[in-house]
This record gives structure tokens, C-alpha cells and sequence, in this order.
């Protein structure tokens, strides 16, 4: 699985690579071509009479310059890819140095407009003034998409709750987010339901961002509960849902338990007390059973899957002793 993983991911790249090759080479060619048509606009070389006009002279000017940034992005973005960045860094990269380039373009054609750069600045601050007033809510979510880009309450691939939107999100524009919902109206499980959500990037300014893939420690506690009879053997209980766990889990989540107890440490809250993982806890019903409930740690794009897998293999386990597991024989249950 992870060859053929391997093996996509890495033709995906050379399809990257090679589509920047080819945008960079057209980029190239056509400043070039431009940049030996102003030198020959300037030697006099066409004796057609408009040809020879200062605007269309500023115009093949403005078209090389324009053709040299657009390189230069382009050949940036190239560069960074290759290296290998995580796929969330250099999708925020990329829309990064387009967006400078955006900027620089639109200055330098402003400044081809105008006479002088004062000329140029005092319209652009009009515009700037007239649209801002148009403008307010994209303006908001432009300023919403630079504070994802520099603080990161999330990226590309996180799952994340923002008010009532749950889901995993699968694009991060200039004005807003596209997110792949889970759970939603129709499931009451973690799987993706099927539907886009796509809110303004200013209601990131506006409330909270549940973040449930935390770089550091991408992963959450989930809890079971399985309900016995009081005359149920407790400690057998307990050691049976903890190996079933502990089974559907792997060794290798241990090692994660250990990652974020040195992760407490560090914070403001390093008293706190992580338990013997994954830990049982034991309260009554207000009915007439005792709740047990399994506690452990999850990947949370992975928990439905795993929750099944503990129900089933604990389930089947505890009823292979029903003398010393003894369920509530209500039907309230």
C-alpha cells in the first residue's frame, strides 16, 4: 500500500514539475519575444507610424516586465516544490507568492498608466477608497486568509469545527474555505457525508476554530460506554475492555500517549494527570446498571472505524463470561 502510495505521489510530482517547466519556458519566450520587439521599436526599425507611439512603446515595456515577475513566481513555486515541503506549507506558499505577484504586476501596469508614481498613488488611494466601501466583506475575508496563511488556525487536510461547519478542509482560497462535511444532518458518526461547505475566510476572525489535527498532536479522546449489572466483576470488566483497546489501537499509540505527556509538560498545565492508557472509568446510571467507559486516544478522521472495532471485539469478549460480566436485563438499556 505505501509503495503505490509512493509511486502516486511521486508521478504527481513529475506532472508538477514538468507543468512548471512548461509554464516557466512560455514565460521566458514570451518576454523575450516583447523585449526584442521594444529594442526594435526603439532602433526605428518598423516604419509603420504607430508602432512609434510612446503608449505602445510603455506597453511592450510593461509586457517583458510583467512576463519577468510572472517568471520569477513561477520558477519560486517550482523550487519549493521540489524540495519536498509538506503539502499544506507549500499549498499557503504558493497562493503567497501569487498573490505578491498579483501585487507587483498591478503596480507596475499602474505605473505604465500614469506619468509620475505620485499621479499613480493618489488615483490608486481613490480606488482603493471607493472599493473599500464595495468591498468590505471580500476585503475582510482577503485579511481572514493572511491571518490563516501567518497564524495557521488550520491547513490544508486538518479536520476543523468553525460554529456549526464540521469537516476536513480541501482548499483555503483568497476569500474563503471549501471543507469536506463529516457527520452533518444525515450521520451521526465521523464519515463524510458527501457534502461542500464553503463559508468567507472573515468568519475565522469572528468566532472559534475547533482544530481536531493539531501538527503537534494531531489526535483526540474518545470515550465508549458499555453498561453492566452491578453484580458484574468490575476488575474483569476493566481488563477486558482495556486489552480489546489497547488490541484495536496498536503499540504504536502508546508511544503517543507518551508524546503528549512530554507535550503537558511543557505548558501552563503540566500538573495534569495522564492516565494509564487507555484507562477505564467507572460511574453509576441513574437507572439500574454501572456505566463503563473505555477512554483512549484516536486519530479523529480514523474514529468511527475504530470505535466499531472496539464494540465488536469487547462486546463478544464480555459475554464469553456472563457470570462474571452480567448485563442489565432491562430493555431500557
Amino acid at each position: 500500500m505505501d509503495i503505490a502510495e509512493n509511486k502516486k505521489s511521486t508521478d504527481e510530482l513529475t506532472y508538477i514539475k514538468s507543468k512548471h517547466k512548461m509554464w516557466i519556458g512560455s514565460y521566458i519566450f514570451i518576454a523575450i519575444a516583447f523585449g526584442i520587439f521594444y529594442w526594435l521599436l526603439h532602433l526605428h526599425v518598423f516604419a509603420i507610424e504607430w508602432l512609434q507611439r510612446p503608449v505602445v512603446i510603455k506597453c511592450c515595456l510593461a509586457t517583458v516586465i510583467v512576463f519577468v515577475i510572472l517568471t520569477i513566481s513561477k520558477y519560486v513555486e517550482a523550487l519549493f516544490t521540489k524540495y519536498g515541503h509538506a503539502k499544506a506549507v507549500t499549498y499557503n506558499f504558493v497562493r503567497l507568492v501569487r498573490i505578491i505577484a498579483v501585487i507587483a504586476i498591478g503596480m507596475v501596469i499602474i505605473g505604465f498608466l500614469f506619468e509620475n508614481w505620485y499621479t499613480a498613488a493618489v488615483s490608486l488611494g481613490l480606488i482603493s477608497l471607493v472599493l473599500g466601501f464595495a468591498l468590505q466583506t471580500p476585503i475582510s475575508s482577503f485579511i481572514g486568509w493572511l491571518y490563516i496563511v501567518i497564524r495557521l488556525p488550520y491547513k490544508v487536510g486538518d479536520r476543523i469545527q468553525l460554529g456549526t461547519f464540521k469537516g476536513d478542509v480541501v482548499e483555503i482560497s483568497y476569500l474563503d474555505t471549501t471543507l469536506w462535511e463529516f457527520g452533518g444532518d444525515y450521520l451521526t458518526n465521523d464519515l463524510p457525508t458527501g457534502r461542500l461547505i464553503r463559508f468567507p475566510n472573515t468568519l475565522v476572525l469572528q468566532g472559534e476554530v475547533y482544530n481536531y489535527s493539531w501538527r503537534k498532536f494531531p489526535y483526540i479522546w474518545n470515550e465508549i460506554p458499555f453498561h453492566v449489572a452491578y453484580e458484574s466483576n468490575l476488575s474483569y470488566v476493566e481488563a477486558v475492555l482495556r486489552k480489546v483497546a489497547k488490541d484495536a489501537l496498536g503499540k504504536d499509540m502508546e508511544e503517543k500517549v507518551n508524546e503528549l505527556k512530554l507535550l503537558v509538560k511543557q505548558t501552563a498545565v503540566d500538573e495534569l494527570d495522564i492516565k494509564e492508557y487507555p484507562f477505564v472509568t467507572f460511574r453509576t446510571n441513574p437507572n439500574t446498571w454501572i456505566e463503563a467507559s473505555v477512554n483512549y486516544l484516536v486519530n479523529p478522521k480514523k474514529a468511527s472505524e475504530v470505535r466499531n472495532k472496539i464494540i465488536k471485539n469487547a462486546t463478544t469478549e464480555l459475554l464469553k463470561e456472563p457470570e462474571k460480566v452480567m448485563f442489565p436485563n432491562s430493555n431500557a438499556r
